[in-house]
């Protein structure tokens, strides 16, 4: 089932009624002169099981503990921002999983050559749709096609850091010159920064519900990082995000803000069509076969993770 992502950037009142989130406007309700059946049809819910991700952007938005119980219960995200409003914190449930501890353990004593084998088929499946995203732009390509196809165990021979100093070179460079990917840098890194935030609780929220620990990476470890997992499994659903982004970029003008509009078309990631083993898939349940083969992996059902690839056309 596609869940909805639900983005608030104005000040509001959420709670629970009848299994529904209430959303309710102050600026509607504290406003004395509009007429009370005006209000009431200025109220709106949406089933709690409907809702995948939610995105908190404004300082004045009131969200009851009944309501966060309920959204977490049903394994839904929810992203905070800050005062420049990008992204600063996830809450996730802790538990949506019946089996729970059987994959902890399972995870938690992966071997290492396990895990070096699922990093080389991450970082295969990522390389390979980079080349996609630079291909459909008639940009040269041949050359990472090699390095995904030269992966070896654990990317013993560091191919995802070559292709991404190519790949980001190339990238806009028919728009930006000499762009570099960076957190801290020129656009356009805030909108690229945006949109992984949102893949990133995605892809977390699927690892919950797939019974497994977000912090435990196969090959991201940084003690200040909670989600190390999911910046593994993400890697290769990156393409994809810079995909929109590098749209964005061509049908501007000039360096642009991250206004409503872009964020609108970010927040459209989870409902994206991909590939997956085969079959047409939107972005968010692709994640959730994703992180089910992952589990069996770790199980050792499985000895290959399922990715996403671009529809070729």
């Amino acid at each position: 089932m596609i869940k909805r992502t639900l983005y608030f950037g104005n000040p509001a009142y959420l709670s629970l009624k009848n299994e529904q989130m209430l959303i309710r406007l102050p600026e509607v309700e504290n406003n004395d002169t509009l007429p009370k059946a005006f209000k009431r049809e200025a109220e709106k819910t949406v089933p709690v099981e409907d809702i995948g991700v939610v995105v908190l952007d404004h300082k004045q938005i009131t969200l009851t503990q009944g309501l966060m119980e309920k959204l977490l219960t049903n394994n839904c995200a929810l992203i905070t921002c800050d005062s420049s409003h990008m992204p600063i914190g996830l809450f996730l449930a802790l538990s949506k999983n019946t089996i729970q501890t059987q994959l902890f353990t399972s995870q938690i004593n992966a071997s290492e050559p396990l895990k070096k084998q699922l990093w080389q088929q991450t970082i295969e499946a990522k390389i390979m749709n980079q080349a996609y995203v630079l291909q459909t732009r008639n940009i040269e390509h041949e050359n990472i096609l090699y390095w995904a196809k030269s992966v070896k165990s654990g990317d013993a021979d560091n191919h995802e850091a070559r292709a991404a100093a190519y790949y980001w070179g190339v990238l806009f460079n028919n728009k930006i010159d000499d762009f570099k990917r960076d957190r801290e840098g020129m656009y356009p890194n805030n909108i690229l920064n945006y949109g992984y935030a949102v893949l990133r609780a995605v892809v977390a929220r699927a690892l919950v519900g797939s019974g497994l620990l977000p912090t435990l990476g196969i090959h991201h470890h940084n003690k200040y990082n909670a989600y190390c997992l999911a910046d593994d499994i993400m890697e290769p659903y990156r393409p994809f995000v810079d995909n929109i982004i590098c749209e964005i970029v061509n049908k501007s003008s000039s360096n642009i803000e991250l206004n409503k509009e872009i964020k609108q078309t970010l927040l459209s990631i989870p409902v994206l069509d991909v590939i997956i083993a085969g079959e047409r898939s939107p972005l968010m349940v692709a994640v959730q076969r994703t992180t089910a083969t992952l589990a069996r992996c770790f199980e050792g059902s499985l000895r290959k993770i399922k990715y996403p690839q671009f529809e070729i056309k």
